[in-house]
């Protein structure tokens, strides 16, 4: 008969209830972001073809700059 033994270390649990709140708050504000309309703009834009882009005006290295325009002062 086999018999197996897991010992716990309480340093780690420890470690493991601190980082939890830490790790709840970061997913919360990468939803948040995610959430944002601009960045779903941008992902919508990326999401086309050179061609879309080009019958839009808009060249792929620009697209954050052309979502964010109002927000940039260059």
């Amino acid at each position: 008969m086999a018999t197996i033994a897991i010992q716990q270390n309480a340093a780690g649990s420890v470690f493991s209830l601190i980082k939890k709140p830490f790790a709840a708050i970061g997913t919360f504000m990468i939803q948040l972001a995610e959430a944002n309309h601009r960045v779903q703009r941008v992902r919508a834009l990326q999401d086309m073809s050179d061609a879309q882009l080009a019958a839009k005006g808009i060249k792929r290295e620009d697209i954050v700059r052309t979502v964010y325009a109002d927000l940039m002062y260059v």
